[in-house]
């Protein structure tokens, strides 16, 4: 019995001690941030995206570390916060990304580009016929990457809320006059465990693999109008001790056009996207100006 009650202790020890790993990390060893450090990555269409880290900014009352990127954004729909922020700050309790512009003109761009394929497909079936609307959204100020306090795995957090608007009207007028579809997107990040990740700059040990996945949820006025599952998007991070983000994983669903019942139309299809970097070469300047 003993003995037993030994080997039950000693599982109890080993995996309470295994799931919060980082309680007494450097809350900054994953996420390197000394001006005159880059990072080179490759998309899975072999373009680059070059980050660098600049100096430090004051933003309101609080410091901010900030990057610059080559090629700059100019196609909001290739946005995305969880790879590409300005400007990021590792607090006492979380890392965070202040991405609230950036993510609402990336969040405008794709529902216009959905909006844009329906209006499309509609006139093409109904003569004289078109439709109109109107896209608002609204993000919070910041994407909370990763606590900085202690991190237990598969522990969800939240860390981004995005709301929109879209007002559809047709023209000529029909019953009802419009439609208004108000999307609440909740995405939620955990830590799904520690990884080795092997790209071309290197194999690197131990990584965090963060996974973020959206829960979003649609009304509609009026209403009657039952609206089908929206579309959804995983993204995973994987991000290494000193180094910072050396790998990026994303599938990503329309989000309006799964709601909709499909037209009869060959043309109208909900498209899923998958996007990948990964890191081709960097450099991480130390505080001394070394390289680490």
């Amino acid at each position: 019995m003993l003995n037993k009650f030994r080997v039950v202790l000693s599982l109890l020890l080993i995996f309470g001690f295994s799931a919060t790993v980082l309680g007494k990390e450097r809350k900054d060893a994953y996420f390197a941030h000394m001006p005159g450090s880059y990072w080179v990555y490759e998309d899975q269409d072999g373009n680059e995206l070059t980050r660098s880290a600049t100096e430090k900014k004051e933003i309101g009352d609080e410091t901010y570390s900030s990057f610059r990127y080559e090629p700059a954004v100019e196609d909001w729909i290739a946005y995305d916060y969880h790879i590409h922020p300005n400007f990021y700050q590792i607090g006492e309790e979380r890392v965070k990304f202040l991405v609230r512009e950036e993510a609402q003109k990336a969040v405008k761009a794709r529902l216009n580009k959905e909006m844009g394929t329906l209006r499309l497909i509609l006139r093409m079936m109904m003569e004289e016929f078109d439709l109109l609307y109107e896209i608002e959204a609204e993000t919070e100020d910041a994407f909370y990457v990763l606590p900085t306090t202690s991190i237990t795995f598969n522990e969800a957090w939240e860390a981004m809320q995005i709301k929109a608007k879209i007002t559809m009207r047709a023209d000529p007028p029909q019953d009802p006059e419009e439609i208004i579809f108000e999307l609440t997107i909740v995405e939620t990040g955990k830590v799904l465990g520690t990884e080795n990740v092997e790209t071309s700059a290197g194999t690197f040990e131990n990584c965090l693999k963060i996974e973020y996945q959206t829960m979003t949820k649609v009304e509609t006025s009026p209403s009657d109008q039952a609206p089908n599952p929206p579309g959804e998007s995983v993204t995973t991070l994987w991000v290494a001790p000193n180094v910072g983000i050396v790998k990026f994983h994303q599938k990503r669903e329309d989000i309006v056009l799964k709601t909709l019942p499909p037209p009869p139309h060959p043309l109208f299809k909900v498209s899923t996207t998958i996007k990948t970097l990964e890191l081709k070469r960097y450099e991480v300047k130390s505080a001394d100006s070394g390289v680490e």
